[in-house]
């Protein structure tokens, strides 16, 4: 009986962790001017590396529309 009420806070607490973490990036993602779905790529091995390289290295479709507008970036 003890096993099944770990499993379940296991969950729930596996569930809080994963939002902690997907929620900044999802919002990094769309101030970037990318879908905010990309961000639960941070929970998955291996895309989450691809992720924090292709935001760090991509040219952002905001930087872009910023600078069609003249606005400062």
């Amino acid at each position: 009986m003890m096993q099944g009420n770990m499993a379940g806070a296991h969950l729930i607490w596996m569930l809080i962790l994963a939002l902690i973490v997907v929620i900044p990036f999802w919002r990094i993602c769309q101030k970037a001017g990318y879908p905010g779905i990309l961000g639960i790529l941070s929970i998955v091995p291996v895309a989450n590396i691809a992720l924090i390289y292709f935001l760090a290295f991509a040219k952002w479709p905001s930087q872009n529309s910023a600078e069609d507008t003249g606005a400062p970036s």
